[in-house]
């Protein structure tokens, strides 16, 4: 793989090519294989999500006028998906009207990572404080002050889940860089603490969810790995270490990446696998042994990290043979872009290149990272 390349003319080429709403603004990111659309439904996470990819590789790879014209429109786009209350929609019509809404709060950690920047693409001070508010609305939510109805009955079974600790570290990253100041900081130091100290990491696996108290639970639920959710959480924590010092948490990245490869990788068929049983039970999720386009990209750039941070060759083997895998089973060298998902065997699930919860973000961040690692040998230009 050539990323900086096949970035700019292969996956953001892909998205820009057919799936950019000039009319209504926002971004389609239901398409098929050659990159056309088949359903204008719109992804409110993609919205965010599309406007930070185009917005960070005009930062830092080219400064292509397309990339923040593309920006320019999606952001135009995110006042349809907010709604009264500052809450964002999860899905939307294409010309913004509300579809579903949920108790999740990463449309709003999306939005402000992708307003973040954009305000550094463009310096507008006003997109800076459209990035604080989304923020804050998903912060409020994050810390309970604004009330969310939970998933599970807390006077039942009274769970806290991992995915909103390691996004909302990544999120408050992000805002960091846009604007330094020590509300970002406090909060990143707590997001960091409760990843590591809050009960999720044991000895063999990084869990997805464990009890209030932070408790491991033996059920299916609590005995659940998303090796994906484990690798793309420690080079989260790797990246904080690496941001403010703190060999301690550039260590327990490393130890979470050697815990779930194991768990994760598919000797038999190569690739990591969408979920596993901690203790080895059968999971409830019936897609658990297939390949999704996400996990691979959040391995790459963990095994990558702690290369780079440790100089063992292990991990540099490792991150060839995913590179391998993906270029071999996920890229499609004809129509551009990655499949999504692939059976335990590796053939193709579906040919859609998009749908409402794949869109141009985990493999352009991807390329991004790889890109500037190719270049710079270092990750300061991407913390920047």
């Amino acid at each position: 793989m050539n990323f900086k390349k096949d970035l700019t003319e292969n996956i953001l080429a892909f998205w820009l090519k057919s799936s950019i709403d000039t009319k209504n603004g926002g971004i389609y990111t239901c398409v098929d294989k050659e990159g056309k659309v088949y359903g204008t439904d719109k992804s409110v996470w993609f919205q965010g999500r599309a406007l930070w990819s185009f917005c960070k590789a005009y930062n830092t790879i080219e400064k292509k006028p397309e990339y923040l014209e593309a920006a320019k429109t999606i952001y135009s786009f995110l006042p349809k998906c907010t709604d009264t209350d500052g809450r964002m929609f999860f899905t939307v019509t294409e010309d913004g009207r509300e579809l579903q809404k949920r108790r999740y709060y990463f449309s709003e950690t999306f939005a402000a990572i992708g307003c973040a920047e954009y305000y550094k693409a463009t310096g507008d001070k006003s997109v800076l404080e459209t990035a604080e508010r989304y923020f804050d609305v998903a912060y409020e939510c994050y810390t309970g002050v604004r009330k969310n109805t939970p998933k599970i009955n807390p006077d039942n079974q009274a769970m806290k889940a991992l995915s909103p600790v390691m996004i909302m570290l990544s999120t408050v990253q992000v805002m960091r860089s846009a604007n330094p100041c020590e509300k970002y900081d406090a909060i990143a130091k707590k997001c960091l603490n409760d990843v590591i100290n809050g009960g999720f990491l044991t000895e063999k696996a990084l869990m997805e969810g464990v009890s209030a108290e932070g408790e491991f639970m033996s059920s299916p639920t609590g005995r659940i790995v998303n090796p994906g959710h484990s690798m793309e959480a420690a080079w989260f924590i790797m990246m904080e270490g690496i941001i403010t010092k703190n060999q301690e948490a550039i260590e327990i990245g490393k130890k979470i990446i050697d815990i779930t490869w194991p768990l994760g990788w598919d000797k038999e068929h190569g690739g990591i696998i969408a979920f596993t049983d901690v203790l080895g039970m059968p999971p409830q999720q019936l897609e658990w042994d297939m390949k999704l386009w996400w996990p691979q990209c959040e391995t790459m750039i963990a095994l990558r990290m702690a290369y780079i941070l440790f100089d063992d060759e292990s991990y540099k083997e490792k991150y060839e043979l995913v590179k391998k895998y993906c270029e071999d089973n996920f890229c499609d060298t004809e129509n551009g872009e990655w499949y999504g998902y692939l059976h335990y065997d590796n053939t193709v699930s579906t040919t859609l290149k998009g749908n409402i919860f794949k869109g141009p973000f985990h493999i352009p961040r991807l390329y991004i990272i790889m890109a500037l690692l190719d270049e710079y040998g270092n990750f300061d230009k991407y913390i920047g």
